[in-house]
């Protein structure tokens, strides 16, 4: 039986997608674009197969269906922009199968302008069909937060600008099917500029709290309390955490030679949030010499390796540049995590600790770096010698936070 939707690329965006349209009903099919981290528990897959899901055979099936979303990733490239070579071998692949009356929606994080002026010439050349004449172009930012189970597709309001207000309400009666609340944008570059929006506002939040945790320690004041009693106002204000640094798989765009001239707040951001693995270092190789140690030979374990508490995706997470600047200054290092059955930095393997409390009781230093559900902070806090908690998430007075 030939798909409703096809979802090409089915990494930390598109997969949540699929699922998303299984369990409305639609039959789909998905398509890879590469080795994508995206991964699936055998009880989530067996559920989509027999929802309806399954794997595309080969590129001509993308030829066979009224909707086509295009999730390939876009990673940061070597000179700071994105990398858009995945979404355009997709756009290749679709446009040589694309039928009149498909409906082509970008979900892809890009610059604004990016589905008119890239992807669109690419489907039209590949096609022989006219975008908003011949078939239908929208763009539409994901908004998946992984892991979240408060927030999911059905329930979260999904915005779409088409190419023309047809390609709008196509777009429109799409994801209608999957979710509560649609939002109409004016076009597609208003879309792909409230990507642009919400990304950067998660960067830049983070980044003054991120400042405002390295002047607090300094001045001794405790972040973990001002937060807790600023989040009492009901108004103007929203709580964002310090951490060891920002991962996952949105990437904070300043735009610098795109729109003539960058977000200076966004550059300053990723500057700050940038060096906090550094700080990290700095305070654990503090917490030691001031209990006698030196950062060399110490052996320190690493609690949580993922980006994102719960979740077994590395994706940019800090604990990486943490790990080699520890092993920089001769720490010998080790890690737990629940998710991440092997670890390796630098194509070295990371030892891995088997029992938890265990390997707290025997570390110099105990750092948290992301806070699993698993973990009994109260517990550790009494087992590790010295414990480095960058979640602010133990107990008051039972470690050192950030």
């Amino acid at each position: 039986m030939p798909a409703d939707l096809a979802v090409i690329g089915l990494g930390p965006l598109g997969l949540p997608l699929a699922q998303a349209a299984v369990a409305a009903g639609i039959p789909t099919v998905g398509y890879k674009t590469g080795p994508e981290p995206g991964s699936l528990s055998p009880a989530e897959l067996r559920r989509m197969l027999s929802g309806g899901f399954r794997h595309a055979v080969g590129p001509s099936e993308l030829g066979r269906v009224r909707t086509a979303v295009i999730c390939a990733p876009t990673p940061r490239s070597a000179d700071g922009g994105l990398d858009l070579s995945q979404l355009e071998a997709a756009a290749r692949t679709l446009a040589a199968r694309l039928r009149p009356h498909t409906t082509v929606i970008l979900e892809s994080p890009v610059h604004p302008g990016t589905t008119e002026d890239f992807l669109r010439p690419l489907l039209e050349e590949g096609s022989q069909l006219r975008a908003g004449r011949d078939f239908h172009l929208a763009y539409s930012p994901s908004r998946v937060d992984p892991g979240n189970r408060d927030f999911t597709p059905a329930n979260t309001p999904k915005v779409i600008g088409g190419l023309t207000p047809a390609c709008t309400e196509s777009a429109a009666a799409f994801y209608g099917r999957l979710t509560d609340k649609v939002v109409r944008a004016r076009g597609p570059r208003e879309a792909e500029a409230v990507q642009l929006l919400e990304t950067n506002y998660r960067h830049v939040n983070i980044a003054l709290v991120n400042e405002m945790a390295v002047l607090c320690h300094d001045l001794g004041v405790d972040l973990w309390d001002v937060i807790r009693c600023a989040e009492t106002k009901p108004f103007g204000f929203q709580a964002f955490r310090p951490g060891p640094g920002v991962g996952g798989h949105a990437v904070p765009q300043d735009l610098t030679g795109r729109a003539g001239r960058g977000l200076r707040m966004v550059e300053l951001a990723q500057q700050v949030n940038g060096r906090m693995p550094r700080y990290v270092v700095q305070r654990a190789a503090t917490l030691l010499n001031e209990h006698g140690k030196s950062a060399r030979g110490a052996r320190v374990l690493l609690l949580g390796v993922t980006y994102k508490p719960d979740l077994a995706d590395q994706q940019a997470t800090p604990a990486q540049e943490v790990a080699i600047r520890l092993m920089e200054l001769g720490a010998s290092v080790s890690y737990h995590d629940p998710h991440i059955p092997s670890w390796s930095i630098l194509d070295r393997p990371v030892p891995r600790a088997d029992s938890l409390y265990e390997a707290a009781a025997e570390a110099d230093l105990t750092i948290l770096l992301q806070n699993h559900r698993t973990y009994d902070l109260q517990g550790l806090s009494v087992k590790a010698q010295l414990l480095l908690d960058t979640r602010g998430t133990t107990p008051t007075g039972a470690a050192h936070r950030l």
